[in-house]
């Protein structure tokens, strides 16, 4: 069953001569459960791709399907509460609120739907990513690599039917790179959830179940 379906999506950014084309025509579909890497050199279109899938930027032209929904059925309200229910998102940057614990920042996004966390998810989550033992912890208590596991503990912890990843190793070296890239690979498999992950290593690419390439906003 397909949970991505884009049509004829084309993104232009400015106007007149300054015009940017960034998407050129994608269509493309994904299946649930699908670990997808997208990769190409900067500039080829790949962030605003993602951007597009996770409802952050509305297309120029052609229509977007996420999970059985359609955005262009939905305002910026109903968007916003979408994104927040059914996407997770995963950065180069943690964005932890350093005055929060590990498990605060982590449960954050149930806090915002005042839902209560289910715990033995939490615990199983975390045992997944290496965490165990640090939820009490701070965020300058931690690692890089062990922050961006909490980054990504909080991507899942509303159990999103997809996550979007874009470049969330990029400032690390290759064997971390992989452990991390391992663990949210671990984790999709084991919940059943959909990975698009933007990278521009290699070696990352091939754990993926497919690889987009893409090149002038187009995929090649």
């Amino acid at each position: 069953m397909d949970i991505v379906t884009i049509q004829n999506v084309k993104k232009y950014f400015g106007e007149g001569a300054r015009q940017v084309k960034a998407l050129d025509g994608i269509t493309l579909s994904m299946e649930k459960g699908e670990f997808t890497a997208i990769v190409g050199a900067s500039g080829s279109g790949k962030t605003t791709l993602l951007n597009i899938i996770g409802g952050l930027y509305a297309p120029t032209e052609g229509s977007v399907t996420v999970d059985g929904t359609d955005f262009s059925r939905l305002n910026d309200d109903e968007l916003t509460i979408f994104r927040r229910r059914n996407i997770g998102f995963v950065f180069q940057g943690y964005h932890l609120v350093p005055e929060l614990t590990v498990e605060e920042n982590i449960l954050f996004p149930l806090a915002l739907d005042n839902l209560r966390p289910d715990r033995a998810y939490l615990l199983a989550l975390t045992g997944m990513l290496g965490l165990t033992g640090r939820l009490k912890d701070y965020p300058y208590m931690l690692s890089g690599g062990a922050q961006q596991c909490v980054a990504i503990a909080r991507a899942f912890i509303t159990r999103p039917s997809i996550i979007l990843a874009d470049e969330p190793t990029g400032s690390f070296d290759i064997r971390t790179s992989q452990n991390i890239s391992g663990m949210m690979k671990t984790v999709t498999e084991s919940f059943r959830q959909t990975l698009i992950l933007i990278t521009h290593n290699p070696e990352l690419a091939q754990l993926a179940d497919r690889v987009i390439q893409m090149k002038d906003g187009r995929i090649i």
